[in-house]
């Protein structure tokens, strides 16, 4: 556990950063200045590399946490169901448009007519007047007719077709399923490393997070689940609704839901899908192409700049990088860009907090002290939130409703403190005291916040913690507090 000297003050920034680590990122100076930079959450992908890599990041990584008084948490991504291509004779072939085209289970290696499938149950899946897209949509083709493993079709966009290309359906439907084996041994690698979030990849139905689940629990581990909406399907209201439901968070993964879905459809998607999860006290992250050009370029586009501002006005709890840190040429910088444009769009985000109330009911106690405590902070223009925590929830729950005022979850949970470095405006500090005193409690948390300059003498905070101290248990207790005044007492 850290020391409360080694930890850091937060940065005036709400919306969380997560970046994907990758050969560009993986040595410890360049962690140690993206943490600098602002990373509050590190992507393994396991897309690429085996147990063993990640399991070295993952310890790479709480090295430079140690090192650097950070606290960053580890987000596990797991591959899903890759629906692919097999290889070329030569590498690759060059597609005209009008010419026909076989997708064809039972090739080996294929040539300028034909190329193989990774995935062999295609054949069943698609029929005629289907339309597929490969390599993300830039290769598009119509199938004409499936005659047993065979997929004719005709190019409508051509280019070049190399290696391995993915391959969608538009308005999805193809039936593989969301965990494959290797998602299977994963998740053991996962519950290992010890992970703070499992990214779930392609799930269809709220079955797959709760079996993702279920095989996390059984290993040891106890991530937090995040859905990953890439499929046409999983946007549709009812079955997004119950994925959200088996879930902690989602994340707006716009590249293969673009290409089901179409592109135009993904902006109010992502707003959508935002809106609804902070309504059911879920996590949101943005991703995807978010700051793509600086994989090569030290300096953002403006189009980039208004997508990263707009998913922060969107609610989003975080924004998030792929290859602009795990592979390009610039990641540090990428971070302080993303971090910098944040800042600047958070100042415009509305506080409307009385509107947002209108509409909510709560049922649990805990939650309404949470409520109370937003109210109670917005009203009074109180300096800041603390809510001492063991599970997380109560910050959770204060952060998805916009009060000005930054929320510190105080706790002596290691694991709940990386936790809550994804959630948006909630910024996590440990606490040590263990016994049953309120007043003794209450003192620890001022001096954890008045020593990271958080709070000053004589500021008002409000205070959330459950009572008998020590108990576990929902929090059920709010104080308001002037800073310093039970020390002059």
């Amino acid at each position: 556990m850290l020391s409360h000297q080694h930890e850091r003050t937060p940065q005036a920034r709400n919306t969380k950063i997560v970046a994907t680590l990758g050969p560009a990122s993986s040595d410890a100076r360049t962690l140690e200045r993206m943490f600098a930079a602002g990373v509050d959450v590190v992507r393994l992908n396991f897309s690429h590399g085996n147990a063993d890599d990640h399991l070295q990041r993952a310890e790479l990584v709480r090295e430079a946490c140690r090192r650097s008084g950070r606290t960053v948490g580890i987000m596990a991504d797991l591959q899903g169901p890759k629906i692919r291509i097999g290889r070329f004779r030569d590498g690759r072939v060059t597609l005209e448009a009008g010419a026909t085209f076989v997708l064809d289970a039972d090739c080996d290696l294929g040539g300028e007519h034909r190329v193989g499938l990774d995935y062999k149950e295609l054949p069943s899946d698609v029929r005629a007047g289907d339309v597929l897209l490969l390599d993300d949509g830039r290769i598009v083709f119509d199938v004409l007719q499936v005659a047993g493993a065979q997929i004719h079709c005709r190019v409508r966009h051509g280019g070049v077709l190399s290696n391995s290309k993915g391959i969608n359906r538009l308005g999805g439907g193809l039936t593989a399923p969301a965990l494959t084996a290797k998602d299977m041994e994963d998740i053991r690698t996962v519950a290992t490393m010890r992970a703070d979030y499992l990214a779930v990849s392609f799930p269809k139905q709220g079955k797959d997070m709760a079996l993702a689940r279920e095989l996390l629990r059984a290993a040891g581990g106890h991530a937090l689940l995040i859905a990953k909406i890439e499929r046409a399907e999983a946007v549709e209201s009812s079955t997004f609704g119950e994925i959200l439901a088996a879930s902690d968070g989602i994340m707006v993964a716009r590249g293969d839901l673009a290409v089901e879905v179409g592109d135009a459809s993904v902006p109010a998607l992502q707003k959508r899908m935002i809106r609804i999860a902070r309504e059911q006290n879920r996590l949101a992250i943005t991703a995807t192409q978010m700051m793509e050009s600086m994989i090569a370029s030290p300096v953002p586009t403006r189009a980039e700049v208004s997508d990263v501002a707009n998913a922060v006005l969107d609610g989003t709890d975080a924004v998030m990088l792929s290859a602009e840190t795990a592979s390009g040429k610039y990641p540090v910088e990428t971070v302080e860009a993303m971090s910098r444009v944040c800042i600047e769009a958070e100042k415009s985000s509305p506080v409307s907090l009385d509107r947002e109330f209108l509409d909510r009911v709560f049922t649990r106690v805990d939650q309404s002290i949470a409520m109370a405590a937003l109210f109670t902070a917005y009203h009074l223009h109180v300096k800041a939130i603390a809510a001492l925590t063991q599970s997380g929830s109560t910050a959770l729950w204060m952060s998805r409703l916009n009060c000005g005022v930054p929320i510190y979850a105080l706790t002596s949970e290691t694991s709940t403190r990386y936790r809550a470095s994804l959630f948006r405006g909630v910024f996590p500090f440990t606490v040590t005291y263990q016994g049953h005193d309120r007043d003794l409690l209450l003192e620890e948390a001022e001096d954890v916040l008045v020593r990271h300059g958080a709070v000053s003498n004589g500021d008002l905070i409000v205070v959330s913690f459950g009572e008998p101290i020590g108990a576990s248990g929902g929090t059920n207790t709010m104080k308001i507090v002037k800073v310093g005044e039970r020390r002059r007492a």
